[in-house]
């Protein structure tokens, strides 16, 4: 797995002209994932995983991965994924035991796409139900189309894991079908603490990270190969 800076645009969602149709056309299946993501009492070993406290990111050739830090609490909210120009962005929450949080995460995503004048349509895809979201956006030229973002998420015991994939992978299955191979790798580990549902699972740096250089510095310098995983700070 390769660490290294991608200076980009967070990417999750994918500019489309309007004229251009976002029918992602993907196989669909009658319920979630067949395998994956796990629960860490099922993959307890953390052999080949990037271990990133709350989740464990398989390995994978090509894989960059970019921590996402809230810049008023410096707390690590999201992991942002990019392979192959498109990208996996995660967040694991705690759940209750009795009752899983998809359906009404969907319920409230559909709920603000529509408030920004966008639509979001429910499909039972290759992760299981999931929504595409369209929201109208302007490109740098000034022409008119849709911001696009694929929500797909998993119900664990006593956690739920949200994925948002952005770029090709968000309309093309075949685009998708290595970051879908990650998703579904991903290991969640809930730890024993009580937490109120919706409450973020920490993530943590891993022990090899290298933050980026603070503001100012000469970011242009080259950096040496196999470095840590790029932050980036959001409001």
């Amino acid at each position: 797995m390769a660490f290294g800076r991608r200076r980009k645009d967070r990417a999750e969602s994918e500019f489309v002209p309007e004229a251009e149709s976002t029918d992602n056309g993907a196989e669909e299946t009658a319920g979630g994932p067949e395998h994956g993501p796990f629960d860490v009492a099922d993959r307890p070993s953390e052999e080949g995983y990037v271990d990133l406290g709350a989740l464990r990111i398989a390995a994978t050739q090509g894989l960059a991965l970019r921590l996402e830090v809230e810049e008023k609490t410096k707390r690590v909210v999201a992991v942002t994924l990019d392979l192959d120009g498109s990208s996996l962005q995660l967040q694991a929450f705690a759940a209750p035991k009795s009752e899983g949080l998809w359906d009404e995460i969907r319920s409230q995503i559909v709920q603000s796409v529509s408030s920004q004048g966008g639509t979001a349509d429910e499909l039972t895809g290759r992760l299981g139900s999931e929504l595409l979201a369209r929201v109208p956006a302007q490109a740098k030229d000034g022409s008119k189309g849709y911001r696009v973002a694929r929500f797909v998420g998993v119900d664990g015991p006593r956690w739920f894991l949200r994925g948002v994939f952005g770029g090709p992978a968000a309309m093309n299955p075949d685009a998708a079908a290595p970051l879908e191979e990650v998703f579904r790798n991903v290991v969640v580990v809930r730890g024993d603490a009580p937490l109120p549902p919706r409450d973020l699972l920490q993530l943590t740096l891993p022990r090899d990270a290298s933050p980026l250089p603070p503001r100012g510095e000469d970011a242009s310098k080259p950096e040496p190969p196999e470095r840590g995983p790029e932050i980036t700070t959001i409001g």
